[in-house]
């Protein structure tokens, strides 16, 4: 009843409007107020208020008056929006209430005050409504903002002073908080995107496409750039879904990379010029300084004010204290050092977030600059610069020194500042506590001298480590690329092994960085904990200051600001050493001989009506430290329209002679004449990642017509409808999924179609089978190229009697030269090349007697046809995946899962553990000596020496503790890092070869090296950290708290927001750097792809697209750079705001509370740990954000740690005997084979016994099943039905490692390491010289070699780029007579070499191998002739297998085949005979 009774009392209280009677100091607007001003006074505080709201109604109502005028369209509409018109109904209530308390109060003194601010709350409803512009609204906004701030701070004085607030300023309080939420929407925050559309609806759309694909930066205000506002949007979009790479801005044109390379390829060039004659100088410091220079003067500026600004806080704090001291309040002087207090905080936070944001943006454009900077030095190097640099060194200096140089701006800023603010301290000191801070320099030198050799030994440490990383990602880069022959050759271990024990020598010195970072964290934290014990020391004794509440606390916050840079400024020189050694590397390379002529490339264009090409008395080397040239003595004339083949034994410099065509081999005298364009074909096939239709195009626009015609000449058409996608048919890395003889004839109709005037032709036949050759010669060379001038490289002697001239090359010069006819009377090199194609077609000729007549020729054709009409199974409706998928990334929230994965992985749970407890015991310590000082100051029985006694007994135990923590860290690291590390190498080793052909290298590398990094140094840093600030803010927050307990109104508010901010922030940062990361592998491989294809590039006059096409991947990756760090910006710079409102609380707390009621030491104690709670929190939110960005690094490492595995090497439970096999008998029983589990079938249902000690041939058409046959054999795919049984032991019960080193194979594409001759022949070492050497006399290497300074050492280059084609075959040929197994593969493996060479080594191969069972995959059919059994296959059927002989003698597939080569060499044969 009596609730009832009250509740209705007060109901008629509203309704007669008593209750809202307005208290005596809320009405009191007059001039006695502001005459008798007095600013503690609420009657003065109220007045000030009312003045400003009518200032600002003032400026509403005049900025409302202009747009009428001016007629201007509205800006935005809220009509839609429900906030709004809430919130100015109740404005509306509010103000008819005033009205009714002014009208009701007519006669009194406070009715004009109630009528007043009823028409301040009715101009509130009209300004919800009516904002006509942007700077309506932004006037609108702050005004809302600013009268929520002062009726905070009305409200909370006087709840202090009268314990009490009238329940219709609380009303009116409400409102207020409604209007700040309400100019938040206006500004773009806790908007919808529903809401981003209708507010925009009228804008023009050609200004919102802008918008939408140019960041907001350059359009911005003043106030959006001091903000960071402009990011708003994009961080809208990343709250309401997971963002992609289509999401993300474009950078402004003054930030994309062309226009920073282009300032600084002037600068460069200015700079070349004037040290022409001085090669000391860093050219590419300077031309770095001359062109960032204005900017970074701006970014000074901002730090030197944020480093002033951090100073001035200990002289405010002992303002503070002695200001608490004083026994009576003078309330002025008290607002006065808030004042001081919110301005230096203000100008703090902006000066150091636009610091960071200015020099990380600098950094990013010097990166870019640099980046493009080696790219196009990479398009210009010549070829003996190219051997210095390595396609890896070149990937390094772009993934590696130029990251590196993007922070040299930030952290040459932190360098000069920190030792700015490390001197100004310690004048601060010695204004505080004179003599006093003297014996205080003492430890401060021994801590910061300790430091200098630490710095020393941490730099040392990590150039031996990034030395270390650059050799191992070296050999990985290697392994990975020849992951298919270290496969079939099970030299797994072996390698896996190699990169484990680089691993180790790295792992050497990251434990030593580590743990001397442990030490130097140490030394850190001495600093804020045995430097004040003897200053305070050095107080007592000289009695320079007394030491009190003023005096301690002053000191202990001038020190923590001191640590900041004695922990960064060895660190910083550190770096910069790192970076003098990253702009020295880059400074090298960018100096490095170039081709003679950066125009043409180094071919001299000259019109001529007669020569196509011209080389006059020509000598050429490849190297300057060659002993004799290359090319000698060469001259040459090639008229328009010629068709000329070069010919020559292995070695005899064939393609060094189109290399001087085409200006790529440096020339030591003599003139090289080049008339027109140039096609290029390259003898290794050099494809790029993308379609095949893109591959062929090669960045010209489609010509459907000259197009169909590029692929019918070079028989692709039958290829690419038997491909899933046609010919948009994704291309792995390398043209890994594509054979040998498709990638080669991809590259011929790349020239075919860019339609030359010139064609280099190196080698083009050597990977397609001898029909396919006919068809390439006849219809691409001799008849597409009818009106061209060919140069054409080749082994094929049949192909000689068509062309017009030729060339034969012996010892680097040109024997011979004429026509067919001619060179076969002269005799010399060319009659050996003629005398063994003799050889083999006197022996096919033989075998094919009874069918050399023109019934031969009947047969071909119906056959042909019959191979179209049966054989062809297109797939093209059965749209399968590509082969090459979107890197996976994860989408959404990364959760706590990856956080533990990284501990859990490691089994690091109990030292994590025992890490946070030594964490948690040394924060005690801290906060236990900080208090002591704090009660003890206020106890005059404590003497000094007691005081500083327990203080520091309290601080060297905490310094134990942290050193302990320090090292566990470490530990902590160290153990995740080789966990990881191990698990990622086992499982990359121990991945099937579909993983490779599927996944390009730069992905695998990716993980490998700026991945793995992350996990080394980063995340064993930030993870600790996070833990470890989370901890000091809570105690920081408890102990203001415990002096003020008021102040948790706001700090938990703060809290709470600063961890919404944090999250809506963390929703689009993540997925920028899970994007990041798919866009930084591009880049590496589009370099590492141009550094393989450079002379093809720059045959075919594309280096202008290429230059351009990447400065487009550096922009996607710098534009996800930028927008990552000014969301990082924005976020901290918003929470820095709410903690620096608790800080100002505090303060304001302080003030407000009487005299006394809380003492002097608590009142520093309170002050410091607010001083530092900003930046506590502002560092864990760093530290987190950094955290939750790298921990997608372990994301990443673990999607390739879980790839499936293949079978594994050895099962002990069925391992064959140790003789098997011991004849060499293979059945394949019912064999099917396909990629993947819904892919089509490869091979189907091949059913045949290969016997023991025979010799069989494999032949068919380009893309049959004969790479996948031998694939099976070595189960680099598994069966998916059937079986192979080799001596009647299946092949899929044993290991893999069991079954390959039983089997030998000489691949396709010959493979050499980087090494020795010793070490490619015989990595395992398990043969000795003499052995060695004589597998070398064997296959033909033996004079070549003898005649190296080396012998065996001798130097192989990079994939073996310092032999030739035909060479590395001899020596995959050498390893395999090594071996000496049961078994021999032979997968084309002498299409490199001459005729002549051929014979002699089947020969050896016939002599050596005569008792084991050899396959030989084949498209010469001279190889396989001889054969005792002839397997053809013919799109994945076995169509024939019998001996050849009784094959020839029938209409078969394979007398059709014999019968197309006969064809092709009939006319050279019978001239051979005649002869």
């Amino acid at each position: 009843m009596n609730s009832a009774a009250n509740l209705k009392c007060f109901v008629v209280e509203v309704i007669n409007l008593d209750y809202f009677s307005v208290p005596g100091h809320a009405a009191d607007f007059s001039w006695t107020c502001l005459r008798d001003f007095d600013f503690t006074s609420l009657c003065s505080q109220s007045s000030v208020l009312d003045i400003i709201k009518l200032l600002f109604m003032g400026s509403f109502y005049t900025s409302l008056l202009i747009t009428l005028i001016r007629r201007h369209s509205a800006c935005g509409s809220n009509r839609k929006n429900w906030v709004f018109p809430v919130v100015s109904v109740c404005c509306a209530l509010i103000s008819i209430a005033h009205f009714s308390i002014g009208l009701k109060s007519w006669n009194q003194q406070s009715s004009i005050t109630c009528i007043f601010r009823a028409f301040v709350w009715l101009s509130f409803t009209v300004s919800l409504h009516v904002q006509r512009n942007k700077w309506i609204k932004i006037l609108n906004s702050i005004w809302w903002a600013s009268s929520c701030v002062l009726a905070t701070a009305i409200n909370i004085e006087i709840m202090f002073k009268e314990h009490a607030v009238e329940l219709f300023d609380m009303v009116q309080w409400l409102a207020h908080f409604l209007l700040l939420f309400c100019a938040f929407r206006n500004l773009g925050y806790f908007v919808t995107s529903r809401s981003i559309q209708d507010t925009s609806l009228s804008e023009p759309l050609i200004a919102q496409r802008v918008e939408t694909t140019q960041t907001s930066l350059g359009h911005a205000s003043l106030l959006s750039r001091l903000t960071f506002s402009w990011v708003n949007s994009l961080l809208k979009l990343g709250y309401s879904k997971p963002l992609a790479l289509e999401d993300i801005p474009f950078l402004l044109s003054e930030d994309e990379a062309g226009s920073a390379y282009q300032n600084f390829v002037h600068a460069w060039e200015s700079l070349v010029r004037e040290n022409s004659n001085n090669n000391t100088k860093n050219l590419v410091l300077w031309s770095v300084v001359r062109t960032f220079s204005k900017e970074n003067i701006l970014m000074g500026f901002y730090a030197l004010l944020r480093s002033i600004c951090m100073i001035i806080s200990p002289l405010i704090l002992y303002s503070f204290v002695n200001y608490s001291n004083r026994t009576e309040a003078d309330l002025r002087e008290g607002f006065s050092i808030l004042g001081f207090i919110i301005l230096t905080k203000v100008v703090e936070s902006m000066s150091q977030r636009h610091f960071s944001f200015g020099s990380r943006r600098s950094g990013m454009k010097i990166r870019s600059s640099l980046m493009v900077a080696v790219y196009q030095k990479l398009l210009k190097l010549s070829s003996s610069a190219r051997r210095r640099h390595s396609t890896g060194e070149v990937v390094n200096y772009i993934a590696v020194d130029a990251y590196r140089l993007g922070e040299f701006p930030w952290w040459f800023h932190i360098t000069w500042t920190s030792v700015v603010q490390l001197v100004l301290s310690i004048l601060l000191l010695f204004c505080v506590v004179g003599a006093g801070a003297l014996p205080g320099l003492v430890p401060l030198l021994i801590c910061g001298l300790l430091n200098v050799p630490l710095a020393k030994i941490i730099q040392n440490s990590q150039s031996q480590f990034m030395m270390a990383q650059d050799e191992r990602l070296r050999s990985t880069s290697e392994i990975l690329n020849n992951m298919k022959i270290i496969k079939l050759q099970s030299w797994e271990d072996k390698f896996k092994n190699l990169v484990l024990s680089l691993r180790a020598k790295e792992f050497i010195w990251l434990s030593k960085i580590q743990i001397i970072k442990a030490n130097g964290a140490s030394l850190y934290w001495m600093t804020p904990t045995i430097v004040p014990s003897v200053v305070f020391l050095g107080c007592a004794l000289f009695n320079s200051a007394p030491l009190n509440a003023g005096t301690i606390f002053t000191v202990l916050t001038a020190l923590r600001i001191m640590g900041e840079p004695v922990r960064m400024i060895p660190e910083a020189l550190s770096i910069m050493i790192q970076v003098k050694v990253s702009f020295d590397r880059l400074n090298t390379f960018l100096l490095d001989e170039e081709l003679d002529s950066v125009n043409n490339y180094g071919r001299d264009i000259k019109q001529s009506s007669v020569n196509a090409v011209e080389i006059q008395a020509g000598h050429f080397i490849w190297g300057h430290e060659s002993v004799s040239p290359t090319l000698r003595d060469v001259n040459l004339e090639i008229k328009w329209g010629q068709k000329v083949a070069v010919c020559g034994p292995v070695g005899a410099g064939k393609s060094s002679l189109l290399y001087a065509v085409l200006g790529e081999i440096p020339k030591i005298s003599g003139t090289v004449n080049v008339g027109s364009t140039i096609a290029y074909v390259s003898q290794t096939s050099w494809i790029q990642s993308g379609t095949v239709r893109e591959n062929i195009l090669f960045g010209k626009p489609m010509d459907k017509t000259r197009y169909e015609n590029a692929i019918k000449v070079c028989a692709l058409d039958m290829d690419i409808n038997d491909f899933s996608h046609g010919d948009l048919t994704e291309i792995g890395q390398r043209g890994i999924n594509m054979s040998g003889g498709q990638r080669q004839r991809i590259q011929l109709a790349r020239a075919v179609y860019n339609d030359a005037d010139i064609y280099l032709l190196d080698d083009p036949f050597s990977a397609v089978d001898a029909h396919t050759a006919a068809i390439l010669f006849n219809n691409c060379v001799m008849t597409a190229l009818r009106e061209k001038t060919v140069i054409l490289v080749t082994h094929q002697v049949e192909f000689l009697s068509e062309v017009d001239k030729i060339l034969v090359m012996e010892g680097g010069k040109v024997t011979q030269s004429g026509s067919y006819e001619d060179l076969l009377t002269a005799g010399t090199a060319f009659e050996q090349l003629v005398m063994a194609h003799t050889a083999v077609l006197t022996g096919l000729d033989q075998k094919n007697e009874e069918n050399r007549d023109s019934d031969i020729e009947v047969m071909v054709h119906p056959k042909e046809s019959k191979n179209q009409s049966e054989g062809v199974i297109s797939t093209k409706s059965q749209l399968g995946v590509q082969l090459t998928q979107e890197e996976e990334k994860e989408i959404g929230s990364v959760g706590w899962r990856p956080f533990w994965d990284y501990i859990s992985f490691s089994r690091g749970t109990f030292l994590l553990c025992l890490t946070m407890l030594t964490q948690l015991a040394f924060v005690a310590m801290q906060t236990a000596s900080t208090y002591w000082l704090a009660l003890a100051s206020e106890i005059p029985k404590v003497t000094s020496s007691t005081l500083i006694g327990v203080y520091s007994l309290f601080s060297f135990v905490s310094i134990a503790f942290v050193y302990t923590r320090s090292v566990l860290t470490a530990n902590l690291g160290l153990k995740a890092s080789k966990a990881f590390f191990s698990s990622f190498t086992l499982a990359i080793f121990n991945a099937p070869m579909l993983f490779f052909d599927s996944t390009p290298v730069g992905r695998i590398l990716t993980r490998a090296s700026s991945d793995l990094s992350i996990l080394d140094l980063d995340i064993s840093y930030t993870l600790p950290i996070v833990a470890f600030v989370a901890v000091e803010v809570l105690v920081t927050i408890c102990a203001m708290v415990s002096v003020t307990w008021q102040v948790l109104i706001v700090a938990v508010p703060a809290m709470v927001a600063s961890l919404y901010i944090q999250g809506y922030y963390q929703a689009s940062a993540r997925e920028l750097m899970r994007i990041n990361g798919t866009t930084k592998a591009p880049v590496m491989n589009f370099a590492a792809e141009t550094s393989l294809g450079v002379v093809t590039i720059r045959a075919l006059n594309t280096v202008n697209r290429f230059f351009n096409n990447y400065l487009k991947l550096v922009d996607m990756d710098a534009t996800l750079f930028f927008h990552s760090n000014v969301a990082l910006e924005w976020s901290i710079l918003r929470i820095e705001v709410l903690q620096n409102l608790t800080v100002f609380t505090a303060a304001l707390l302080l003030i407000l509370l009487p005299k006394g009621y809380v003492p002097s030491g608590l009142v520093g104690l309170s002050l410091s740990y607010a001083f530092t709670l900003k930046d506590s929190q502002v560092f864990w939110s760093r530290m987190f954000s950094m955290t939750s960005n790298h921990i997608i690094s372990v994301e990443r490492i673990k999607q390739f740690i879980h790839i499936p595995a293949e079978p594994p090497a050895i099962l002990e439970d069925s391992r064959p005997p140790s003789s098997w096999p011991s004849k060499g008998r293979i059945d394949l029983q019912a064999l099917e084979i396909r990629y993947r589990p819904n892919a089509p079938f490869v091979l189907k249902g091949i059913n045949c016994t290969f016997k023991e000690g025979n010799r069989v041939g494999v032949v068919g058409r380009t893309g049959s099943g004969k790479t996948t046959l031998v694939s099976a054999l070595f189960r680099l795919v598994e069966p998916s039905r059937g079986d192979i049984l080799i001596d009647g032991i299946s092949i899929c019960s044993m290991g893999l490692k069991d079954l390959r080193m039983k089997l030998s194979i000489i691949p396709q594409e010959p493979t050499l390491f980087k090494g020795s001759i010793r070490t490619n022949l015989d990595p395992l070492g398990f043969y000795d010289d003499d052995e060695i050497w004589k597998a070398i006399e064997k296959c033909q290497l033996k004079e070549t070699i003898s005649k190296l300074p080396g012998l065996l050492d001798s130097s192989v280059s990079d994939e073996g780029g310092n032999w030739s084609l035909g060479q590395r075959q001899l020596f995959c040929l050498g390893r395999v007579l090594l071996k000496r197994n049961r078994i021999l593969v032979l997968d084309e493996a002498t299409a490199s070499i001459d005729s002549a060479t051929d014979a002699i080594l089947q020969q050896v191969i016939r002599q050596e191998f005569a008792e084991c069972t050899v396959i030989t995959v084949a498209h010469r059919v001279p190889t396989v002739i001889d054969s005792d059994m002839v397997m053809v296959l013919s799109y994945g059927n076995l169509v024939e297998y019998d001996e050849p002989s009784k094959l020839i003698g029938t209409n078969s597939w394979f007398s059709m085949l014999v019968a197309e080569y006969w064809s092709s060499c009939r006319k050279n044969s019978s001239l051979n005979i005649s002869w």
